[in-house]
């Protein structure tokens, strides 16, 4: 099968690039997006719907193409965005492990350089994320909160559009090689 730029599954597993960062942009980008989820709003309330931490664990997820990689780099930033906000511990770890094993586990069999397969799966994560987020809270908390399915679908197309460039600009610290 000869190789295009819009094949979209990946024959062969072992063709797909596993990206590889620096040290510092792996601990710098996850405590800059926490620091961004835990102060920004408080200045700026219509941004409170972003969800950074989650789109930097899609990202990494999705270029380590590992699925412990991904549970791994999916629980720190969890926890630790556990630890800086008013969300019981523990919650956010739950929720982002498992978002990071599930991006990890699928960009081993679909090309995720794809714009449009990144649009849809930061999506697709943002809806997850929401909604185990819910389902762990009134289970495990036993809090009685509202899933709002409008809102939360406004929130993943909005979370969505800024993945896209902001891809795009953790693309360029990917190491040459």
């Amino acid at each position: 099968m000869p190789d295009t730029s819009d094949q979209i599954l990946i024959d062969n597993p072992r063709r797909g690039k596993i990206s590889k960062f620096r040290m510092i942009w792996l601990i710098f980008i996850p405590l800059a997006s926490i620091a961004f989820q835990v102060n920004i709003p408080l200045f700026f309330r219509h941004l409170a719907y972003l969800e950074l931490p989650l789109l930097v664990t899609v990202y990494f997820s999705l270029m380590r193409r590992n699925p412990v990689g991904g549970t791994l780099i999916g629980a720190a930033i969890g926890l630790l965005q556990d630890a800086l906000s008013h969300q019981p511990l523990g919650i956010f770890g739950m929720v982002k492990t498992l978002v990071g094993y599930f991006a990890a586990s699928i960009s081993i069999k679909i090309d995720v350089d794809n714009t449009t397969i990144r649009f849809g799966l930061s999506f697709f994560f943002f809806f997850f994320h929401q909604f185990f987020t819910w389902i762990l809270v009134r289970a495990l908390l036993g809090q009685a909160i509202d899933f709002d399915l409008t809102q939360t679908l406004l929130f993943g197309l909005l979370n969505s559009l800024v993945a896209v460039p902001l891809f795009l600009i953790l693309d360029k610290l990917r190491e040459r090689g």
